[in-house]
């Protein structure tokens, strides 16, 4: 068997263009995956994608099927057009869920309902229960759902995750992170959908620490507080676009959590980020630093390029998504933008060529027994692996709604959140 997946990307927005199309684009040319479809809510932003210079150059003679087709009227909405494109696949192609956060759900369980294998940004969704019925039935179907928690496969944390778990950070205790988006974003799709009642910027961006603090170190969130300010968009319409949060360990340990659209436009990096660590083991401190924000490389232009938040001086990231010319046709993309895509794409095709040829009742219970390897092993985040960030997801959400009230996570069988109470 020669598994070559067509792929269904559901949402034509920014990180399909700047990472997601040009890193399944790459997968194409290798031979990895086949026809790549791209729909969207109308034809605008497949426009975009499809004129994109950059994507042109990186990947000349490759394109993608969009839904609705380009030449119809983008004024001509067409929100069902994802269902029909899932429904027309062949079972056990991958549907690539990259629209706003609240919208996720929707897509997975139609995705799952015609049995295709997912690839989700993240976070996969926004409530607890909602999890836990797609890591239910994606198990009982023995389909892959990888969620793309990009910075997992940043090689400084592979790496710190190795060494804690070795035993040379001790134990974490306390530590701080923060990930400020460029104010341009509020100018983009963000000012239509991350409002007050759909979302904020602890849901959307506080994730991704979240999520590395348990990768690295195998701990989980017991108890989230998040105070959220609001501010208004250039459209009138209101977010909560600065947050503060503060998550507590199953140890004890405190993890603060700044979060934000607000790091200058003429800021030199494409935003401010990173995270301190800080443990102990016996008499000795021990640290985990990482200053995302500023990875060595500092570039002087001659002018601004043309895309929003442009600076002539820039500290560029050279580890997330960069392209490079290796000789050949086009550019090859590198970095860890990449690297996530493929691997949930890689792990996608290891499930189905391990089936082979084998019959229906055989090949589920071998796609079973491969998704119980990839929770296990824990790289790749799962609906059954990674459950604690949906109860973070709903536990701050329910903190930021009542003006920062600390509320509490509960795990096992009846695992759920609640506002914490306090012993007098």
């Amino acid at each position: 068997m020669s598994y070559r997946p067509q792929v269904c990307i559901v949402g034509g927005g920014m990180i399909t263009q700047v990472q997601i199309l040009p890193s399944l684009y790459q997968l194409q040319r290798l031979g990895v995956v086949g026809d790549i479809h791209i729909c969207a809510l109308n034809s605008a932003p497949l426009k975009v994608l499809a004129a994109d210079p950059m994507l042109a150059k990186a990947f000349p003679g490759q394109s993608f099927v969009a839904h609705p087709a380009l030449t119809t009227d983008p004024k001509v909405m067409q929100p069902d057009a994802f269902k029909e494109v899932i429904a027309s696949l062949p079972p056990h192609q991958i549907v690539v869920v990259a629209v706003p956060d609240q919208m996720h759900n929707g897509v997975i369980q139609k995705a799952l309902q015609h049995d295709q294998h997912i690839c989700c940004v993240k976070p996969l969704v926004l409530k607890h229960n909602e999890a836990e019925v797609v890591a239910r039935e994606a198990r009982r179907r023995g389909l892959v759902v990888g969620i793309e928690y990009h910075k997992r496969f940043d090689d400084r944390y592979l790496i710190a995750r190795r060494q804690y778990r070795a035993g040379r950070f001790g134990e974490f205790r306390i530590g701080q992170a923060s990930l400020l988006e460029c104010w341009y974003y509020r100018h983009s799709n963000f000012q239509n959908w991350c409002t007050c009642e759909n979302s904020d910027m602890f849901s959307y961006i506080a994730c991704h620490y979240i999520d590395l603090v348990a990768f690295i170190t195998g701990l989980r969130p017991t108890a989230v507080s998040v105070y959220g300010i609001k501010d208004r968009y250039p459209n009138g319409r209101e977010g909560y676009l600065w947050t503060d949060g503060r998550v507590i360990w199953e140890n004890g340990a405190c993890l603060n959590v700044q979060n934000a659209l607000g790091y200058p436009d003429e800021g030199p990096g494409g935003n401010f980020q990173g995270i301190r660590l800080y443990g102990s083991k016996g008499d000795q401190g021990t640290m985990i630093v990482h200053n995302d924000q500023y990875r060595g490389v500092e570039h002087a232009y001659t002018e601004k390029g043309t895309d929003p938040g442009d600076t002539r001086y820039a500290q560029p990231n050279p580890d997330y998504f960069q392209y490079v010319d290796v000789g050949g046709a086009g550019l090859k993309p590198v970095g860890y933008g990449f690297r996530s895509i493929e691997y949930i794409v890689r792990r996608i095709g290891d499930c189905m060529e391990e089936v082979g040829s084998r019959g229906a009742k055989e090949a589920l219970s071998i796609r079973q027994r491969f998704l119980d390897r990839v929770d296990e092993e824990g790289i790749m985040a799962t609906p059954r692996n990674s459950a604690y960030n949906e109860l973070v997801m709903e536990a701050g959400r329910m903190s930021i709604l009542n003006e920062g009230r600390e509320v509490s996570i509960q795990y096992g069988r009846k695992a759920g959140i609640k506002f914490r109470t306090y012993r007098r």
